[in-house]
């Protein structure tokens, strides 16, 4: 009866474990955003992301290299922020570069963005509009060791 009784917990405690593979990319799309709405985002996103990575004098940003609206959006609001942005990959030898990803995910009627450097990631929703987009959520920060 004692073994029935462990086993049965450490099956419960196991099965709620597990998720599904795809279960953070169901019901997401690839989106593509107008430019206000992509500005919208970006401007909002680098503010956030200008207040937790280092001074832009001292921070060089490497980025993919994206023509999308929103990459472009990006790269022009961390530069309008003093930052110093690579996309070519070159960069001197004494230069550290903050890895920069991110990702613009569509979810019902609204975007989630990302942007994610090797010590934090930071994500928010909004939701488009014809002039822009308005936040439909709080920041979310996750602080990497």
């Amino acid at each position: 009866m004692r073994k029935l009784q462990l086993t049965l917990i450490a099956a419960t405690l196991l099965s709620s474990c597990q998720t599904a593979d795809d279960a953070l990319t169901a019901g997401t799309a690839p989106v593509a955003l107008s430019r206000p709405t992509a500005s919208a985002i970006a401007d909002d996103m680098a503010s956030r992301l200008v207040q937790q990575i280092g001074p832009a004098g001292t921070t060089t940003i490497r980025m993919e290299n994206d023509s999308s609206e929103f990459a472009t959006a990006l790269e022009a609001a961390l530069r309008g922020w003093g930052y110093v942005i690579i996309i070519d990959g070159k960069t001197g030898k004494d230069v550290q570069p903050v890895e920069l990803a991110y990702g613009i995910d569509g979810i019902d009627d609204q975007v989630l963005a990302r942007l994610t450097t090797p010590s934090i990631a930071l994500s928010r929703a909004y939701t488009p509009t014809a002039a822009g987009a308005t936040p439909a959520s709080p920041l979310s920060i996750m602080q990497r060791n």
